[in-house]
């Protein structure tokens, strides 16, 4: 075949739109992250037309350092790994969760199993074995460990405390751990037994104790992560709405009932307990 070579055709190349990176703290598996979030991801890029694409941290250390070095642009964590990031890399909140009970605000949970004659109140707690979801984890270690404090019971009063392996799926492991009887407490986020609520008869689950009332979870954004792209995040993320059919199975999914603007000094009361528990939020 002969090829002639002069005839000659222009090409543009085409430049791929670099992705802005979303990832959801770890405190669930990949498989439940994605769920959770993935349709919240696509309205991202489909309304703000930004090439939004979600990534997998496998841990909350490892999603505080993947935006410390500029890998997630977008963070939506709960508000203890957020003011640890807001600290150590200049990460800054622009929005926040409301709860699916339509509340700002959200808490720890202490659990026993249901059978468990030891153990009916707070108290009863100390010399127990506590399985927690991670050191950073808010609702699943450190409210109810302030919650322990403030009723006067201290770390040194368990007979052991220890975090949940893994990457992910902590809340669940917590959960399964405390049903299978290897540990006597546990503790986690409110919503979490709903979650395994098809794994386990969560009845077999008693609540011991609520925490107090924190700020939710926070979207924040890395430093340096241009206004433009993160006003039109926020402002995406802010029209959702339960009264809309399409956003209302948005939010279901990622277990929210709506966003409302936040701002970094919201979250003053996540430091102040920081403080109150001995801890460096910038280590």
């Amino acid at each position: 075949m002969r090829v002639d070579l002069s005839r000659k055709q222009n090409k543009t190349l085409v430049e791929q739109e670099e992705a802005i990176t979303y990832a959801f703290l770890p405190q669930y598996s990949h498989t439940v992250s994605y769920q959770r979030q993935h349709l919240l991801v696509e309205y991202l890029s489909r309304t703000t037309g930004l090439n939004v694409k979600q990534i997998f941290p496998n841990n909350f250390d490892q999603h505080v350092e993947m935006l410390g070095e500029g890998k997630i642009d977008i963070s939506y964590s709960n508000p203890f790994v957020y003011v640890k990031m807001a600290d150590r890399f200049g990460a800054r909140a622009f929005a926040r969760a409301v709860e699916v009970y339509g509340k700002e605000n959200f808490r720890g949970q202490i659990i026993c199993r249901a059978d468990n004659q030891e153990i009916r109140t707070l108290a009863d707690c100390r010399g127990k074995r506590w399985i927690a979801v991670d050191p950073s984890s808010a609702g699943g270690y450190l409210y109810p460990l302030g919650h322990f404090i403030e009723n006067g019971i201290k770390p040194d009063d368990f007979a052991k405390i220890d975090f949940a392996p893994g990457p992910g799926g902590k809340q669940e492991n917590v959960v399964l751990a405390v049903y299978a009887g290897k540990y006597d407490i546990g503790s986690i986020r409110e919503g979490t037994l709903d979650v395994v609520a098809n794994k386990i008869d969560i009845s077999a689950i008693k609540v011991i104790a609520n925490t107090r009332w924190y700020p939710g979870w926070v979207f924040a954004a890395r430093k340096g992560l241009p206004t433009d792209i993160v006003t039109t995040i926020k402002t995406a993320l802010c029209k959702l709405s339960n009264g809309v059919p399409q956003q209302e199975e948005i939010l279901r999914a990622a277990n929210i009932f709506g966003i409302i603007a936040a701002q970094d000094q919201d979250f003053d009361a996540v430091r102040n307990l920081a403080e109150r528990l001995g801890m460096d939020l910038s280590k």
